[in-house]
């Protein structure tokens, strides 16, 4: 494993001396982009993915041995600069690991565990839910002792479940709304109001919809659910560190989440995004700033977003202020990718981000523009550490490269990769390793994230700084999201 700077001892030396203000040039965008290398950010995806084999875990969820080495990693790097001053923000958080298995007779079902759920047992008749189960009137009288089967969409997966809990059924199977796999998902908390949990499980929407038109043509479908779980407290750190030069009074924030998921090591999710942050970090200090740059690296992301909301819950009035924009990156490399920009302005999905929010689009599509590159906007749809900024009024923006959705024909035509294929076939599995990057892509996007950041820190033109600008926006909240990304 290495561990160095990629300074120079001359660098280290004048850093620690205070003198690494002294004859900087003032940032450009062209100059910064040159710094982002292919070798640097591998060497970054070797540490991260040994962290996770430590002990033979093969994972870095937030508390685990091998997130507390990327913690303690990622802060070393940044002090060994002499660039910022940073912190660990420790947080307590429920933590839950468990996995689901779901059985009609002799077949099995690929079955994904939803985070919070508890263990249990259950083999009984299946009775379909209206529409996608999210009022009590969803459920019909019969679900009581029966396991509901539910479609995806609407509402959170744990209005679903503990609804079906209230209505008295023993078990929950959600379907997704596609054909494909449902995948791992969140309850994102160990409790709801609308009723007590019961155990769950999701499959692919292909095996869903069989199952309901077999129960609907008169058939007894007998399902058999039986869930393994982990519930606990665990003690977790952010990383926060800002430059000691620059505006204070204007900070441009940037971040992407430290944590996989108990299944996996995750490398492209997000090692991808958290590793590209902190090689901007790492860079940055070539350069003079007008603005003071931010850089957070969220824990327990997986697990409902539960660094970056607590870092802005626990932001004062004037602190919050302060942040002229945060940029979130989370997902940069995966394997069958496309790029996605998030739809700052709204005009793609309709929902649009804080006031600025367009401008940071627009800011992203001229670097891909430049590039000869085409990007397509992507839905704010609360899934990643953006979500808790945005809540706030601070604009938002950030890049993806695709998690769980199917690639189509038109998305081969833009970028190539393999029609009918997810963006990342492991996502939220243990082959998300090395093996599992694109590392063109990844490039790629580090390089747009150094142009925003770039751009920012230089001038906040067209960013809202009056806070009665910035406010008036509704706020998002993950709706069926998958155990975020």
């Amino acid at each position: 494993m290495v561990f160095d700077s990629i300074f120079s001892l001359p660098f280290y030396l004048a850093s620690i001396l205070g003198v690494h203000w002294l004859g900087r040039p003032l940032i450009t965008t062209e100059a910064y982009q040159s710094t982002i290398s292919e070798h640097n950010l591998f060497r970054h995806a070797e540490n991260l993915f040994a962290f996770a084999q430590i002990g033979g875990a093969n994972t870095r969820s937030a508390g685990s041995i091998g997130h507390n080495a990327t913690v303690d990693y990622i802060k070393s790097q940044l002090d060994s600069t002499g660039f910022y001053d940073t912190y660990l923000q420790h947080f307590t958080y429920t933590y839950s690991v468990g996995n689901a298995t779901f059985l009609v007779g002799d077949t099995s079902y690929d079955t994904g565990y939803f985070s919070y759920g508890p263990a249990g047992r259950a083999s009984a008749p299946l009775t379909v839910v209206s529409n996608f189960g999210c009022v009590k009137d969803d459920f019909p009288v019969e679900v009581a002792g029966r396991i509901a089967l539910i479609s995806r969409g609407n509402c959170p997966f744990s209005d679903k479940v503990a609804l079906s809990g209230a209505a008295g059924a023993v078990g929950a199977i959600i379907y997704n709304n596609q054909d494909g796999p449902l995948g791992s998902a969140t309850l994102s908390s160990a409790t709801n109001p609308l009723g007590p949990y019961v155990p769950a499980g999701g499959i692919p929407g292909r095996d869903g919809k069989a199952l309901v038109a077999a129960v609907q043509s008169g058939q007894e479908v007998i399902g058999k659910l039986h869930v393994i779980a982990t519930v606990e407290n665990r003690k977790t750190a952010n990383v926060v560190a800002t430059t000691k030069s620059g505006d204070h009074d204007n900070i441009v924030a940037l971040g992407g989440h430290t944590d996989s998921v108990p299944q996996g090591p995750g490398i492209n999710d997000n090692g991808s995004g958290s590793m590209a942050v902190l090689e901007l970090a790492l860079q940055l200090p070539r350069f003079k700033i007008n603005n003071a740059v931010r850089f957070g690296f969220w824990a327990g992301e997986e697990f409902g977003l539960l660094g970056a909301k607590y870092y802005a819950e626990h932001l004062s009035e004037e602190e919050r202020s302060k942040i002229a924009l945060y940029l979130n990156f989370d997902m940069l490399a995966s394997p069958n990718f496309g790029y996605f920009i998030y739809d700052g302005d709204g005009s793609a999905f309709g929902v649009a981000g804080p006031p600025g929010s367009g401008h940071i689009e627009k800011t992203f599509q001229d670097f891909f523009k430049a590039s000869d590159l085409k990007a397509v906007p992507t839905k704010f749809d609360g899934r990643s550490d953006y979500a808790p900024f945005f809540n706030t009024g601070i604009p938002a923006g950030g890049l993806l490269t695709g998690a769980e959705e199917i690639k189509d024909g038109e998305g081969v035509a833009q970028w190539g990769g393999e029609a009918g294929v997810a963006y990342d076939d492991c996502y939220h599995q243990a082959c998300d390793t090395l093996d599992n990057l694109n590392v063109t892509a990844w490039v790629q996007n580090t390089k747009g994230a150094a142009h925003a950041v770039a751009t920012y820190s230089k001038s906040l033109e067209g960013i809202p700084r009056l806070v009665e600008e910035r406010n008036p926006t509704k706020g998002i909240t993950p709706v069926n999201a998958p155990q975020v990304v």
